[in-house]
């Protein structure tokens, strides 16, 4: 999970406007920060670890000139959190390319070998562990395949048709890359390039705006983004699409392969801002849907009657704890104050910090909790480090009874496609029943979504999407090409190496027998 924005201007400098972008996408990574502009002639780097804030002061900013640019928070998956893997990454041939990746590539081991081996056209370096880094080489490659093909071509000028080599390009790239990936270019002589995998499992949207009778763009991970640069949403870019804001302002689009929108229904639940719209489903409205089925629930287990007060474990939960107390008639009460200045837990780089992370980024309020049988709410609880300590932290205000809600099923699968849980033993719910998952948590009772009422919510706010990836709570990822050899790769290489901020998860591809297209052999 990182949060992405590219923009494109016809005067003015992109990096004031950049920033603003990434500090509304900052929920979506706290590691580091990095940003590039583009003036049509060079380009203009930073980045580091850190938030947005303190990663761009006022005489970096001063240095990042250009009408054009791209940023990106981080969030590792894969690799290290160093300094050194924070993105954009950059290839200098062919033309100079940056890029940003949002998502994670699951054939990156055999994609490597490929890049670094002599099916390559330059026999390729690559500098780390990120799958990211090895994305943009494949594409640096395809390109330069693509100017071959051109160039063997009569009425093909290699030169003049630049655009037309990026976009096949694209196709080609497609068809190599499995896994989920949204990812934003600068490419010099072209523009900037947006495209998204063929599933849509991580979101990527299209906004314009009109300034000065011209149109400019700006493609980011959520629409959040746009509000305070003045953008207007135009829509979600297509799975397996890719589109060029070329260097004079024209948006061009091909679909390079075809697509069907299965995004990460986790997205709805955790990821997203509540005042995004991801794939033509607003997220507050799913949020509050989840509220009302898992009402719904909560009243036929007859429990509605033991229930003095609902109260949201705070940020995410809130519109889904205002439903059910809405729906159920009960009280709505504030009672865990949170530490704004403290992350997001979830998104912390390893276990001890995120313990320590939960004691100071909430309290609990005796005021509201004293004598009282209270319905905490959640969006979500995944390792239950959180939440453990939570229900630890209410009986200690006061309260009689604590009861859980969670707005999603039980978390027992990894999310492959970039959210970093790829341990099953990690999950809480992991071979245990709900009401071994209760006693652990050391709660007086559990409810948990179903998983039907959670797929039914967004078919209902957009039917036109058939399937969402739900892996993270039945294990069925919607690439269909994770094998459980694969998942079992993945923890052997934590067992081997300290999932810390000096070295993470590293990156793993299908070397297990699954079918992985390769790059083709030069002619």
């Amino acid at each position: 999970m990182c949060g992405i924005i590219g923009l494109f201007t016809h005067e003015g400098s992109a990096n004031a406007e950049l920033f603003e972008g990434l500090l509304m996408l900052q929920h979506r990574g706290q590691d580091s920060a990095g940003m590039v502009t583009y003036d049509g002639h060079r380009f203009c780097e930073h980045k580091d670890n850190g938030l947005v804030n303190d990663v761009f002061g006022a005489r970096t900013m001063k240095q990042l000139r250009g009408h054009t640019g791209i940023g990106h928070v981080r969030y590792p998956t894969a690799g290290s959190s160093s300094a050194q893997e924070a993105q954009p990454f950059f290839v200098n041939s062919p033309l100079g390319i940056y890029l940003i990746h949002n998502g994670n590539v699951t054939n990156t081991h055999s994609l490597r070998q490929s890049l670094e081996g002599s099916q390559s056209f330059f026999n390729r370096h690559l500098r780390t562990d990120s799958d990211s880094e090895v994305l943009l080489n494949v594409f640096a490659d395809e390109i330069h395949r693509a100017h071959q093909r051109c160039s063997l071509e009569a009425e093909c000028d290699p030169h003049r048709d630049i655009r037309k080599l990026v976009l096949d390009a694209g196709e080609r790239l497609m068809s190599l890359l499995q896994g989920a990936y949204s990812c934003i270019c600068l490419v010099k002589g072209v523009g900037l390039v947006a495209f998204r995998d063929p599933h849509g499992i991580r979101p990527l949207v299209l906004g314009s705006r009109e300034r000065n009778g011209k149109t400019e763009y700006c493609v980011a991970s959520e629409d959040c983004a746009f509000g305070p640069i003045g953008f207007q949403r135009v829509r979600d870019v297509a799975p397996g699409e890719m589109l060029i804001v070329t260097e004079q302002g024209e948006l061009v689009s091909k679909q390079c392969v075809p697509g069907q929108t299965n995004p990460c229904i986790f997205e709805y639940i955790y990821l997203a801002r509540p005042d995004s719209v991801l794939n033509d489903i607003s997220v507050y409205n799913f949020q509050m849907g989840l509220g009302t089925r898992l009402a719904e629930r909560i009243k036929s287990l007859d429990l509605v009657k033991d229930i003095d007060c609902v109260v949201p474990v705070p940020d995410g939960s809130r519109p889904a704890a205002i439903q059910i107390s809405a729906h159920l008639g009960l009280p709505y009460r504030e009672g865990l104050v949170k530490n704004r200045y403290v992350g997001r837990t979830f998104i912390m780089p390893d276990q001890h910090t995120r313990e320590m992370s939960v004691r100071r980024k909430l309290n609990a309020m005796p005021a509201v909790f004293e004598g009282k049988k209270v319905l905490l709410v959640d969006d979500s609880i995944v390792r239950g480090t959180t939440m453990s300590q939570i229900v630890e932290m209410v009986r200690k205000a006061g309260a009689v009874k604590v009861y859980l809600a969670s707005a999603s099923p039980p978390v027992r699968f990894p999310n492959v496609y970039g959210v970093d849980m790829p341990v099953r033993k990690e999950f809480v719910a992991y071979d245990k029943t709900e009401e071994e998952i209760c006693r652990e948590l050391g709660a007086d009772a559990l409810i948990y979504q179903g998983i039907e009422d959670l797929v039914a919510v967004g078919h209902d706010l957009n039917p036109g999407i058939t399937e969402f990836d739900t892996s993270c709570f039945t294990g069925e990822y919607v690439s269909r090409d994770v094998t459980p050899e694969y998942l079992q790769s993945l923890e052997t290489a934590l067992r081997t190496k300290d999932r810390t901020r000096s070295g993470r998860l590293p990156a793993i591809g299908h070397s297990n027998g699954v079918s992985v297209p390769q790059l083709a052999p030069l002619s």
